[in-house]
Formats: C-alpha cells, structure tokens, sequence
C-alpha cells in the first residue's frame, strides 16, 4: 500500500521532513486518504466516505486543483483494485490541472496504455506496462492462461495494492491468465480486503464454471459465501 500511497504523499507530505514541520493540513489529508483506503478495502463503504470527504476537505484549504487530482487518482485505483470500473469522473473534472505524472496513471488505471509512457509511471508498473504493449504490438498473442509476461510482471509487484490496481487495470486490457486470477484472490486474501477479494473470487468462479469445473466452483462459492459473512 506504500508504493501505491506515495503517488500522493509526494506532493501532501513533501515537507514533512523539513523545518519547520509541514503544514497540518498535509498530516490531516494523508492521514484521512490512509483511513479511505483501509475502509474501503474491507468493505466499510460508509466510513470510507467519510474519511475521503475529510481528505478533501483538507486539500481544499490549499485551493490546489492538482492535489484534488492526486487523491481522486488514489480513489478511482482502489476502486479498479476492486474490480470497479466507473469513470473517474473526480479525477475527470480536475484533469486540464493535473501533472503529466497524473495524467499518465490516469491512463493506467483506466487501461488506455497504447500510447501510454511508462517512464511516466511509478517505477514497478513500467515493465508490466511494456511488455504489454510489446505483446499488442504482435500479430500473434500469447495463448491464454500460458506464462505470459503479464502474470510475469504481476508477480514481481511486490507491494499488494499496487498488485490488485496493475491486475485490474490489466483485465481491461486482455483476459487474465488462471494463474493471474490467483494471485490476484491470494493477495487480497493474505491481507483481509474483503471487497477486492469477494470481485476476484467473482471472476474466478465465473472462470471455473465456464469451463465446466463445477468442483472447483463450488470450493470458490464457498469462499465467498465465507467472506459475505458480518459480525
């Protein structure tokens, strides 16, 4: 969550370090996007609601356009962490403010990488977004579910938020191998995020039963039958 959080820490916590100590409005923002995140990831979307209106509310105190930009970008990647493909219609409305860093995640998380550069993006989605577009560029494509470059590079995300948002920003693009589609459910699973776990159990299930597994489908219906489950 980290790597993915300091798109926006950069600008939000920049000073920090320095003397004398940052702005409260830097600490207040950061702190409200980080609870966002961990609310929304496990599923408590009403407190995920409060904590980002607290995050603007903080940055709007600096009349910057552009950090406005950089946390509707932070939203709309959790949301494709999850498998949810809205507009990032915040983001959307800020766009002619944002840094070409910005704009290049935009494209990234919505899928549109055909003309994308990846020297544009944080460092561990790059290759992931190369040898994507190495791969489209060929006549014929990879056979689905083979050890593509894609599942590759998936894994060699280290940081598992980044994981889920590549992985969903990917399956805009192509189909996901199996194997892809597990990493996905593991990383979500190892951490408890139980909305992104419960959307790649979904397309996981989808993918058993289109083959025609009905044993495996129904160990992954009982996943998501588990992870439903509310104190």
């Amino acid at each position: 969550m980290k790597k993915l959080l300091s798109l926006t820490a950069a600008l939000l916590l920049g000073a920090c370090a320095s003397v004398p100590p940052a702005p409260e409005w830097q600490s207040q923002s950061f702190a409200a996007i980080q609870s966002y995140t961990a609310a929304y990831l496990s599923g408590n979307t009403r407190v995920a609601e409060v904590e980002f209106e607290r995050a603007k509310a903080e940055v709007a105190r600096t009349g910057r356009p552009d950090l406005m930009a950089r946390i509707e970008l932070l939203r709309c990647a959790t949301q494709v962490a999850s498998l949810v493909m809205t507009p990032c219609a915040g983001y959307d409305a800020l766009a002619q403010d944002a840094a070409p860093a910005e704009q290049a995640y935009a494209s990234f998380i919505a899928g549109r990488w055909d003309t994308l550069q990846a020297t544009q993006l944080p460092m561990h989605y790059r290759a992931l977004v190369a040898q994507s577009q190495a791969q489209a560029s060929q006549t014929v494509k990879p056979e689905q579910g083979a050890n593509t470059p894609s599942q590759t590079r998936l894994n060699q995300i280290e940081d598992p938020l980044a994981r889920l948002v590549a992985a969903g920003a990917l399956i805009q693009r192509e189909p996901l191998s199996s194997a892809d589609i597990e990493l996905a459910v593991a990383t979500a699973s190892a951490q408890g995020w139980r909305r992104p776990l419960l959307a790649w159990l979904g397309v996981q299930l989808k993918r058993q039963q289109t083959i025609g597994n009905a044993e495996a489908a129904a160990g992954i219906q009982r996943r998501i039958d588990l992870a439903l489950q509310k104190p």
